[in-house]
């Protein structure tokens, strides 16, 4: 599924021009990636958790040569799923 997908599911149901949805859809996604940007967290109840990790400076291996290679410090998004969605899509799934 994509967002046109959903734009479009949207609209059907609430009666909204997908014109309208779209943009509300991609105001939402703006907003959440502002806030993690900024380094704050998103709690979607029922859903999920956004939020922003940071990863400690780490030493790798490079494949080819296999020379240790430092990986500096950076901050990663994450996105972890409310215990409510883990047992719907568990207990709700397709092969259910």
């Amino acid at each position: 599924m994509t967002k046109a997908d959903i734009v479009e599911d949207i609209a059907q149901r609430t009666g909204l021009t997908k014109k309208e949805v779209g943009e509300t859809v991609d105001l939402f996604l703006q907003k959440v990636g502002d806030l993690l940007v900024e380094g704050q967290h998103l709690e979607i109840r029922g859903f999920g958790t956004f939020k922003v990790k940071e990863r400690k400076e780490r030493m790798a291996r490079n494949p080819r040569t296999g020379d240790a290679v430092p990986v500096p410090s950076r901050r990663v998004p994450v996105f972890k799923v409310s215990k409510m969605l883990k047992d719907r899509v568990a207990t709700q799934g397709p092969d259910r």
